[in-house]
C-alpha cells in the first residue's frame, strides 16, 4: 500500500562527536544496498509465498536515507563542546512500502553505537558459549523457539556469536535426541549465512498503519487479517499478533466469518486470486474487481468453500507480546472453546523472553492444549555482565513505531498500558471506542525484566584476564548442572 507514513523513535543517549555522528555515514550507505542474485534465489527457496512480481521489486529496489530519514541531536545541556551527551533521534518519512524496511538496520546501529561510545564496560568473553548453554537448556526441555534479536542486539558480530552457538546447540540437540527445536532466525541475513529458515510473524506496524489510513478502528483488526490472509493464503504466516488494540477487541474480529479474497496488482487494476495453494480457496474460480487494497469492499463469498469458517479456525494461532501470559493462554483457550474451534492451535509468545520464562510458558501452554513456540531476542543478542563489577549490563529498551499514516496518528495500546504508544489524544480516543479496560502487569516493564537478575550463577575463571563459564556453571532455572559448557576467545 502506496500510503504516506512517518515514523520516529525515542532519544539514546550518545556523545555528540563519536556517536551522535556514528550512525550519518551508515544511515547514508543505506542507499547503496542492492538485494543480491543469490539472496533472491535463497527467498526464492525458503520464502515461496513472495511472488515473482515482489522478487522483482526488491532486485530493483534503491532506497532513498538521504530524503527519507532526519537524524536529530539534542544535547542534555548544551556546552557548544563536541563531547557533549545527548539524544539522538531518528524521523522516517515516506512510502510505506519503503520506511517499512528501516526499523531494523536503525535500531540495530543505535545500540551498536550506545554500547560503543556511551557504555564500553564489556567485552565478548563467552557470547558463543552462552548462546550455545541457552539454546541447550530450552532445547533439552523440549522448547521449540526461534532468534529474535536483531533490533536491539549489541552489535553484528554479537549477533554472529550467538548464531554460531545456536547452531551448535542445534547439532547438540540432533545428538542427544532431544524434543525441542530451533527453528531459525528473524534475521534473513544469518539466515542465508547459517542455512536455516528466516521465521517471524506479523507486526504492530500492520494493524496500526491499516487502522490510521483507514480511521476505523471499530474494524481495523478485521481488515488487517483479511488482507494478510488475503495476500498470503491459509495455512502460510498463519500466527495473529492479537494486542495492538487490545486482544479483547482483537478476538471480536477473530470470530468473524472469512470473506472472498483477492490479490491486489498494480495499483487500481483488475485483480485475479493469488492461485491454487496461496489463498482460502481450493481453486481458483473467476476473476475480482477490486478497488485498491484497504478500500477494498467485502464480498460475501455464499457459495465459497470457506463461506462459514472464521479467522479463528483458519489462522494457525497467535501471538502474545504483551501484558500477563497465564491470563492471556486462559482467555484465548476460553475463546476458542466458545467458538467451537477444535483444531490444536499455536501460541508464540515473545515478550522479552528469557530460559524461566519459556519453561513456565510452554507448561501454562500445554496444559491449556496449545503448542508453544517462543521467539527469543534480547535474552540472545544483548545479554553481557559489566567488566568491572560483574553485574548486569542493561541493554537498550529503544523502538521506532509509525507516527503518522496518510496525516493520521497511528497509535498501540498493547496488553499492557506501560507498552500504550503514540499520539495521547488518539490513545485515549481508541480505548474510548474500543472499550479498552487498563491492565498494568507487575512484569510489564521490560527493561525492569531484562536487568532484574543474572540468569546464571557463575563460577569464575580466569582466562586470560576475561571471566567465563566453566562446566560446573548450575543452571538455576532448571536446578541442573550442564556439561556442554565451553569457553570462547573472542574478545572486544
Amino acid at each position: 500500500m502506496l500510503q504516506p507514513q512517518s515514523m520516529q523513535t525515542g532519544g539514546v543517549l550518545l556523545p555528540y562527536n563519536s556517536g551522535g555522528n556514528y550512525a550519518v555515514p551508515y544511515v547514508q550507505s543505506i542507499a547503496n544496498i542492492r538485494v543480491t542474485t543469490e539472496e533472491i534465489e535463497f527467498l526464492k527457496k525458503w520464502c515461496p509465498y513472495f511472488n515473482n512480481a515482489y522478487l522483482d521489486y526488491l532486485t530493483n529496489l534503491k532506497l532513498k536515507p538521504s530524503e527519507q530519514i532526519e537524524i536529530h541531536f539534542t544535547p542534555e545541556q548544551d556546552t557548544g563542546s563536541e563531547d557533549d551527551l545527548g539524544n539522538v533521534n531518528y524521523v522516517i518519512k515516506g512510502l510505506w512500502v519503503e520506511t517499512i524496511l528501516y526499523e531494523i538496520p536503525l535500531l540495530a546501529l543505535t545500540s551498536q553505537a550506545y554500547f560503543m561510545f556511551t557504555d564500553k564496560d564489556w567485552d565478548y568473553s563467552c557470547q558463543e558459549d552462552k548462546a550455545f548453554r541457552k539454546g541447550c537448556a530450552l532445547l533439552e526441555n523440549g522448547c521449540i523457539f526461534s532468534e529474535f534479536g536483531s533490533r536491539r542486539r549489541r552489535d553484528y558480530h554479537t549477533h554472529d556469536l550467538v548464531m554460531q552457538g545456536l547452531m551448535q546447540a542445534a547439532e547438540e540437540g540432533k545428538k542427544q535426541g532431544w524434543k525441542g527445536v530451533f527453528t531459525g532466525t528473524s534475521n534473513v541475513h544469518f539466515a542465508m549465512k547459517y542455512g536455516v529458515a528466516p521465521v517471524g510473524t506479523v507486526a504492530h506496524e500492520w494493524y496500526m498503519t491499516i487502522a490510521a489510513i483507514t480511521d476505523d478502528y471499530e474494524n481495523a483488526n478485521e481488515m488487517a487479517l483479511r488482507y494478510w490472509l488475503g495476500c498470503f493464503g491459509e495455512g502460510v504466516l498463519g500466527v495473529a499478533l492479537t494486542d495492538t488494540f487490545g486482544t479483547p477487541a482483537f478476538l471480536d474480529a477473530f470470530r468473524k466469518p472469512i470473506p472472498a479474497f483477492t490479490s491486489a496488482g498494480v495499483g487500481a487494476v483488475s485483480t485475479t486470486a493469488s492461485g491454487p495453494g496461496t489463498t482460502t480457496e481450493s481453486a481458483v474460480q473467476s476473476e475480482a474487481t477490486t478497488k485498491p487494497p484497504i478500500s477494498a469492499p467485502l464480498v460475501n463469498d455464499a457459495q465459497g468453500e470457506h463461506a462459514n469458517k472464521t479467522y479463528a479456525q483458519v489462522y494457525t494461532g497467535v501471538r502474545q507480546d504483551s501484558g500477563d501470559p497465564t491470563y492471556f493462554v486462559k482467555m484465548v483457550r476460553d475463546f476458542y472453546d466458545r467458538e467451537g474451534v477444535k483444531d490444536p492451535k499455536t501460541i508464540v509468545f515473545s515478550d522479552s523472553l528469557d530460559i524461566e520464562h519459556c519453561l513456565e510458558y510452554k507448561v501454562i501452554a500445554e496444559e491449556a492444549g496449545f503448542k508453544p513456540v517462543f521467539g527469543v531476542g534480547t535474552f540472545f543478542t544483548n545479554d553481557f555482565t559489566n567488566k568491572s563489577d560483574g553485574q548486569k549490563s542493561k541493554p537498550l529498551n529503544i523502538v521506532i513505531k509509525i507516527a503518522t499514516a496518510n496525516g493520521r496518528p497511528a497509535v498501540k495500546l498493547s496488553d499492557n498500558m506501560g507498552k500504550n504508544t503514540g499520539d495521547k489524544e488518539t490513545v485515549q480516543s481508541v480505548k474510548k471506542k474500543l472499550g479498552y479496560i487498563e491492565h498494568q502487569w507487575e512484569e510489564g516493564d521490560e527493561s525492569n525484566r531484562w536487568a532484574r537478575k543474572l540468569y546464571e550463577k557463575r563460577v569464575r575463571e580466569m582466562d586470560n584476564g576475561r571471566n567465563c563459564l566453566r562446566a560446573s556453571t548450575e543452571d538455576i532455572f532448571t536446578g541442573r548442572v550442564y556439561p556442554y559448557a565451553r569457553t570462547t576467545s573472542a574478545t572486544k
